[in-house]
């Protein structure tokens, strides 16, 4: 050893057993009362082993006896299972905390420890080789030090907040030492050498922590209170040490791969090296490997499979993150799908007013026109049981569903696994359907009455979000009949323009000039009115009963209407139908319809209306080659009022078609592409006429 580099390491290490000294020192002077516990006299064992390792390592330094170097590593293996009793005496400070923790843990800690014991024994009876046991000894520390990390991150994780002020020292300096020790044995194993450097500073690093270890007793004499071992903390230790076990495989095929490599071992060693670290970050970012680790650790260390805690924290928070409807709905997927760890899944919900339910929102899934009728035996099925459906279980045990049925489109989506229902009370707001999981997980009782409950949760904030979208179209109404106060104003001066105009009428019937002024007068009113009619189209429902409605007669007027304007339309009237209802409101309807296409066609396109009989029914198509919309206007935007295309329409003109088409008992349906056109269906109830004589029909009989 060279003296420069001797001289270092008697220092650092000096420096250590100095602060071990004193520390040890200040532990005594606390008193008697204090030392009693079994976790203090654990931590002043540790303090007292680790100031005989740093003084043994400055002796061997200055004397450079071998068996000065066996003991200086024995006290270092000694160290740590002196560590590693005060440690988990701080996990165990309740029977419950203990009970929680893995069983195979704890005794892993000693059996490394008593396994580094007897590769001492070994050594110092010459039953093995030097450079054999140099190897095993380094892979065993390598064990102790993972296994130190993870006692610490499984304390930090599982003391109560109020506790954790107190435990952070301890906790940053056992762990600074311990993670220095995994690189100095990590780079012993892979390079096939101590580093000397890393050495000579290792007693400087334990003096540099030893104040806060010193900081942790001025804190807290309790050291902690409350500790538990949450599941969270158990699968991030359970996930260090599969780490750990990794690192210590691929160190271990390194130095082999070194040993038998010839020339070419160390090259090899650095490409086994960078292929570890890679495969590491591979299972790290993999969702399916942490969907497995998380199912063993609820399943094999814990008696219930989840924390509640974090469950219902992680799933309202998710909830609360988005305002908007849609993005509600991802979310309400996205919450239910990461308890099951499931990867895609689609919600389907009734919109008011509506019969059918319908997706409203999908998470890698694909998108669906499929719908399912609220008197449907499987929603029915989930308003009366209020079970999750397992299709997987359904399929093998359909008995135990009684008498549900599974519709088509639902076992046509691929991987469908489970149906969620979201209720409200006694009613059913929609349902989320998750496809399979990306680990095999069993559904028993426990994951049912958490999505059943998360599922009630879920559908609260959806029909609080409905019911605000309900508020805010009702104040957009509030204000569309404050804009009626001034249109009504407006019609009213123009009313009594021409009301003057007609008391004065008899007295200059046959004046020119008079004559001139009153049709311009008229001119202006006409076209002041149609200006206030583009801006407002009246919903109001006109006075009376509904009767029959000629339609060919009402296609026939808005034809000649539309004409008059400089726009042709093509008529396709194949039979003479009735229909019920109001025959204005009806003509405002298709005109309105009929408007639209021609505001959407230029003119060198097509707009056309045909009429047809379908059984029972009349078919009134307005079409056009128009520039169409898309199938995300049709779905979310089209009949809902103030939503429109044209840049100064409102949208109520559409949103008053379909309101009125459904009051007929009739349907409305719209098939776009857009650039190409779109075609609008409007499906009436016949009025039949009867134009036989009944006595007629007596002769007859």
């Amino acid at each position: 050893m060279e003296n420069q580099s001797a001289s270092l390491i008697a220092w650092s290490f000096g420096a250590a057993a100095s602060g071990y000294g004193v520390f040890a020192a200040y532990l005594f002077s606390l008193g008697r009362e204090w030392r009693q516990g079994s976790r203090t006299r654990a931590m002043l064992v540790a303090i007292l082993i680790s100031f005989c390792w740093a003084v043994m390592g400055v002796a061997f330094v200055l004397a450079g006896s071998p068996l000065l170097l066996l003991l200086s590593t024995l006290a270092d293996l000694l160290r740590y299972g002196a560590w590693f009793a005060f440690l988990v005496f701080l996990l165990t400070l309740d029977k419950p905390t203990q009970q929680r923790i893995a069983p195979w843990f704890v005794p892993a800690c000693w059996i490394s420890v008593i396994g580094g014991v007897v590769l001492h024994i070994a050594i110092g009876l010459g039953l093995i080789a030097l450079e054999q046991w140099v190897r095993l000894a380094l892979f065993q520390a390598l064990s102790m030090v993972v296994l130190g990390l993870m006692l610490i991150e499984q304390l930090f994780r599982g003391v109560s907040e109020d506790s954790r002020w107190n435990i952070k020292p301890l906790c940053l300096g056992l762990g600074g030492i311990f993670a220095y020790d995994l690189y100095l044995y990590s780079d012993a194993l892979m390079f096939n050498r101590i580093d000397a450097d890393a050495i000579a500073v290792r007693g400087f690093v334990n003096a540099l922590v030893i104040p806060l270890l010193a900081m942790s007793t001025l804190r807290s004499r309790d050291w902690t209170s409350k500790i538990r071992l949450s599941q969270k903390a158990a699968f991030h230790s359970f996930t260090l040490l599969i780490a750990g076990l990794y690192l210590l495989f691929m160190a271990g095929v390194g130095y082999y791969v070194r040993y038998f490599g010839g020339e070419w071992g160390r090259a090899f060693q650095f490409g086994i090296f960078f292929a570890g670290l890679l495969g590491l970050g591979f299972l790290v970012v993999s969702g399916s490997m942490r969907a497995k680790l998380r199912v063993l650790v609820g399943k094999h260390f814990f008696s219930y499979r989840y924390d509640y805690r974090e469950e219902w924290l992680r799933f309202t928070q998710t909830l609360s993150a988005q305002d908007s409807p849609k993005a509600m709905g991802q979310q309400v997927i996205r919450g239910l799908a990461n308890m099951v760890e499931s990867p895609a899944g689609g919600l389907w919900l009734r919109e008011s007013g509506q019969s059918t339910f319908s997706q409203a929102a999908r998470w890698n899934m694909p998108a669906g026109a499929d719908t399912e009728n609220i008197d449907s035996p499987l929603i029915q099925f989930l308003v009366t049981s209020g079970w999750v459906i397992n299709l997987e279980e359904f399929r093998c045990y359909p008995g135990r569903y009684g008498q549900l049925e599974i519709p088509p489109w639902i076992s046509g989506i691929a991987n469908a696994w489970l149906v969620i229902p979201l209720m409200v009370g006694n009613e059913i707001t929609g349902f989320v359907i998750l496809a399979s999981s990306r680990t095999q997980l069993d559904i028993n009782w426990e994951v049912n009455d958490l999505l059943r409950t998360a599922g009630c949760q879920a559908a609260g904030f959806l029909a609080k979000m409905q019911a605000t979208e309900a508020l805010l179209e009702a104040k957009k109404f509030d204000a569309f009949n404050k804009m009626s106060a001034f249109v009504v104003h407006d019609l009213k001066n123009i009313v009594t323009q021409l009301s003057l105009m007609l008391r004065n009428a008899e007295r200059h019937r046959d004046n020119p000039e008079f004559q001139q002024d009153m049709l311009m007068t008229v001119e202006h009113s006409v076209e002041r009115m149609r200006q206030l009619m583009m801006q407002l189209r009246e919903g109001a429902t006109p006075p009376g009963t509904p009767c029959g409605v000629n339609i060919p007669d009402v296609i026939e007027r808005i034809h000649r209407a539309k004409m008059g304007q400089g726009r042709s339309i093509e008529l396709r009237i194949a039979d003479q139908l009735i229909t019920r209802g109001h025959e204005e409101r009806l003509e405002r309807v298709i005109g309105h319809l009929v408007q639209n296409a021609l505001d959407a066609t230029p003119p060198e396109g097509m707009v056309w209306v045909s009429l047809v009989r379908r059984g029972d029914r009349a078919a009134i198509e307005v079409g056009d080659t128009g520039q169409g919309m898309s199938q995300e206007f049709i779905r979310n935007r089209l009949f809902k009022p103030f939503q429109s295309t044209k840049q100064a329409g409102m949208g109520i003109g559409a949103y008053e078609s379909a309101q009125y088409i459904r009051e007929l008992g009739g349907e409305l349906s719209v098939e776009s592409e857009e650039s190409k056109g779109t075609r609008i269906t409007m499906i009436l109830p016949l009025f039949e006429v009867n134009t036989a004589s009944d006595l007629r029909e007596k002769e007859v009989a």
